[in-house]
């Protein structure tokens, strides 16, 4: 009878865990064919700006259905190129979600523009196509539409808005890589596609990002600010005849955002995986869906049927008009039962920096009130179901704990 007492009382308060070790929102999927190809390119001859580099942006191409891919040090470059690529500058505003990570707005800051926020659609989490275009000024340059959690946006809206207004629409994929929409895979849909590869993303390169699109003119502006903005073809080159086979010439200010030979190495073996660890994430998610539809205390995240999602995250949002703990205290609650949660991502306007730049809460209010309650819970490949079957226990124990 105590054993059982104990086991329905929170950790936090005394009682035993779910699970005696903790177990996180994300972790990478590294196995011993990644560190073989990782090894062999590092006794390679090349590290860095080598064939596998050139490789993996062939491999991308190919299972994006993108014309161009160019891999970057990270998914924050990516997006920086992207915005240099599309054009954005002192004066031009570009229109973003609060609901993110800050580098899917201060890409725009990186190039002299003005980031402008548009409200989130309160059942997806996504962008809203109907905030986008009440957003839109004269000074409007591009779109950064983010994936979130990796679901696809309102693709074939932001597109139509986006060509009515001539801009570019620049598609986040930091967490939708696998994901498809209309049956097509994200990365050949918008002008520009970001991905990241961070090591909690579906694939990994230990950090690392790409950058796909469909345009050659945007591609070359791509490649060129990826690597100084420099050029060693001749046909690209302003002073000709060249003095020989090692001249190059830079023609536009670019960055350093090379990415590695064997964080290409690496890239190229998780690709090879990518179709089962979007199986694995999909299966899941149906098991967390399925649990918490009996519990009415929790929202589940809503999508949209287009989008053949590879889940990046899983957010549960609390409903606390029917608890009577707050949201700091039911994450304490999970962390205490060994499962940690994480919650993406504070409204970006929040920060101290914008609101130095004179933004203010307020803005958003869907995505302000959506953030109030969510929360991610562990999702990753080699997750077991018995990690599955905890999570699922941790939050039912601490609904039961706190509901009304």
């Amino acid at each position: 009878m105590r054993k059982g007492a104990e086991l329905e009382k929170l950790a936090i308060n005394g009682g035993y865990p779910v699970r005696n070790e903790k177990i996180f929102y994300g972790c990478q999927c590294i196995d011993e064919e990644d560190t073989k190809a990782v090894v062999e390119t590092l006794l390679s001859p090349y590290i860095t700006c080598g064939p596998k580099v050139e490789e993996t942006e062939r491999k991308l191409e190919e299972y994006t259905g993108a014309k161009h891919a160019v891999v970057v040090s990270n998914g924050t470059a990516a997006l920086h190129c992207a915005c240099i690529a599309a054009g954005v500058g002192p004066g031009d505003e570009v229109i973003t979600t609060p609901l993110t990570f800050a580098a899917s707005a201060n890409c725009a800051l990186y190039c002299g523009a003005k980031p402008v926020f548009a409200d989130i659609d309160p059942e997806t989490y996504n962008i809203d196509p109907k905030s986008i275009e009440e957003h839109i000024t004269e000074k409007t340059k591009a779109v950064v539409a983010v994936d979130f959690t990796g679901q696809a946006v309102k693709i074939k809206e932001i597109r139509e808005i986006c060509d009515k207004h001539n801009l570019i629409f620049i598609e986040d994929g930091a967490h939708s890589i696998g994901t498809k929409y209309d049956g097509k895979y994200v990365g050949s849909l918008a002008d520009i596609t970001c991905f990241s590869f961070h090591p909690v993303k579906t694939i990994t390169a230990g950090e690392g990002g790409a950058v796909t699109t469909n345009r050659d003119d945007l591609y070359q502006k791509i490649v060129e600010a990826h690597t100084h903005g420099i050029v060693h073809e001749e046909e690209l080159m302003e002073e000709a005849p060249h003095e020989g086979p090692w001249y190059y010439e830079q023609i536009s200010l670019g960055y350093n955002y090379r990415m590695t030979d064997f964080q290409a190495a690496l890239l190229l073996s998780q690709m090879k995986k990518l179709e089962k660890f979007k199986a694995r994430r999909h299966e899941i998610v149906e098991k967390y869906n399925k649990a918490f539809a009996e519990v009415p205390e929790i929202i589940v995240q809503k999508e949209i049927p287009e989008s053949d999602t590879c889940r990046h995250l899983y957010i549960i949002r609390l409903d606390l008009d029917r608890l009577t703990c707050t949201r700091r205290e039911f994450f304490d609650a999970m962390s205490a039962e060994n499962v940690q949660p994480q919650i993406h991502y504070v409204p970006v306007y929040w920060f101290p920096y914008y609101k130095h730049l004179g933004y203010e809460r307020g803005l958003c209010p869907n995505a302000e009130e959506v953030y109030k309650g969510i929360m991610s819970i562990p999702l990753y490949p080699k997750m077991t179901d018995e990690d599955v079957d905890d999570v699922i226990a941790a939050v039912k124990k601490v609904v039961e704990a706190y509901r009304k």
